[in-house]
């Protein structure tokens, strides 16, 4: 599964220039309107007069064949007169790919995407609001704060799928050795956890990248240190005394030596060679990480348990989706909703959720996922210890919600805060001054924006 983003594989020298990003969303508004007059006289393509409902899921195969195979042919047997055309797309490649089907008319009926581009999407009018044609009573088998996380302007563009919340796996032999039976709870204590870490070990506590383009993860971190991102307008509202504190929070830490050097050059995957190779007390993943640790680097594996995330004082924790959405082109979107709907019933979930160790966003079924690990586990240490992590991660989803929420530019504000906050950790500049530029930077571009 994919927990970070994938780069974008090599293009071929043969293809044409790629149309920039920002131009193919700016033109998705009107694309996706003459398509859909387009698609509303589309046969299907079906065999034998059956009707073609074209789904795209993203990197499931070849692992879960089996699995959505089942659940297409359950769904087809209950609607005989269409067919399920399924099509797996790589992480990497899905933004591309569906902007150029959008153009050349083709696009999918449903689509498995990630909250951002899905946010970009609908903002320049290239999704369906699914209110109309969600069943009446459906919405309330999902997890309230996971399907409140796609709306957007009143109108629900996404079903959500499945989840996955991290959790600290941590080195004991280096909290030991720090002096410590746990990590902190809180980011307050965190500063000085991490000196004594460095202090007695000669090892770093914790890695956070500030690469512009990688994990989110501390721009998550803001949020739970009571910094308000955006105002209701769009414009900067972290420019705060809360905003001030949390930058000056990372830039200190940094500066006196208690960040990997690298985290402003180099992205998440660097935290995770660090901890297989022994030089990191504690990586924030997902338990699925336990299955490689004990493969690539079986030491630390035997050292490692997890712990509850470090969070704010209120304790929140993130939670990352991933959505089911309708491109508004689609000519069979009732038959995408229900199909969407059946394959995250409770049923469904419960499957692919132990078939592919990730949260489900259905209430029911995580509390018969809590139920099932809460039992006693059979096997070897190695396999009670990921139920282990299950289980906690299970648990974490009664205090988590989506901290940054996928609004149309999120990814440009993460790059713009990214950015600042390097110069104020290197140096360059006070952590106040680099915050006031980040501020000024957004709201030029919201500004364009959204005027």
């Amino acid at each position: 599964m994919p927990s970070e983003p994938m780069s974008e594989p090599m293009r071929s020298r043969l293809a044409p220039p790629p149309m920039p990003r920002r131009r193919m969303l700016r033109l998705l508004a009107a694309a996706g309107g003459s398509a859909a007059l387009a698609a509303c006289g589309r046969p299907g393509g079906g065999g034998g007069g059956r009707r073609e409902l074209n789904v795209w899921t993203l990197d499931l195969a070849p692992r879960f064949n089996d699995y959505l195979g089942g659940v297409i042919a359950a769904w087809e047997s209950r609607n005989p007169g269409v067919r399920v055309r399924w099509t797996d797309v790589p992480w990497g490649s899905v933004e591309r790919k569906l902007l150029a089907s959008v153009f050349a008319r083709t696009a999918p009926d449903l689509v498995n995407l990630n909250p951002p581009f899905a946010a970009n999407l609908a903002s320049k009018g290239g999704l369906l609001d699914l209110t109309p044609l969600v069943p009446a009573g459906v919405q309330q088998s999902y997890l309230p704060a996971i399907w409140e996380a796609g709306a957007q302007d009143g109108a629900q563009f996404a079903i959500p799928w499945y989840l996955t919340a991290r959790i600290a796996m941590v080195n004991r032999r280096l909290l030991r050795q720090a002096g410590s039976e746990a990590p902190p709870r809180r980011w307050r204590d965190v500063p000085a956890w991490a000196e004594a870490v460095r202090q007695r070990t000669g090892r770093y506590a914790l890695f956070m990248t500030v690469v512009p383009d990688d994990s989110a993860e501390l721009l998550e971190t803001l949020v739970q240190m009571g910094v308000q991102l955006l105002d209701g307008r769009r414009r900067a509202a972290f420019n705060s005394p809360a905003g001030r504190e949390a930058f000056r929070f990372w830039s200190e830490l940094y500066r006196r030596g208690l960040l990997p050097r690298e985290v402003v050059s180099q992205g998440f995957r660097r935290a995770i060679e660090l901890y297989q190779s022994g030089d990191l007390a504690l990586v924030a993943t997902g338990p699925d990480f336990l299955r490689n640790l004990q493969t690539n680097a079986p030491g630390i594996a035997r050292d490692t348990a997890p712990f509850p995330p470090i969070t704010g004082d209120d304790g929140a924790a993130n939670v990352a989706v991933m959505n089911l959405v309708v491109p508004r082109q689609s000519a069979m979107a009732a038959e995408a909703v229900s199909f969407a709907v059946f394959l995250t019933d409770a049923a469904n979930q419960l499957a692919f959720a132990e078939e592919a160790r990730v949260l489900p966003s259905s209430r029911q079924t995580l509390s018969q996922l809590e139920t099932s690990l809460a039992r006693p586990a059979e096997g070897d240490a190695a396999s009670r210890l990921v139920e282990q992590a299950r289980l906690l991660s299970a648990r974490t989803l009664q205090r988590a919600r989506v901290l940054v929420p996928a609004i149309p530019g999120i990814k440009r504000l993460q790059a713009i805060v990214y950015t600042q906050l390097q110069r104020a950790m290197l140096g360059q500049v006070d952590s106040d001054r680099a915050l006031a530029e980040a501020e000024r930077e957004w709201n030029r571009y919201a500004e364009a924006r959204w005027p």
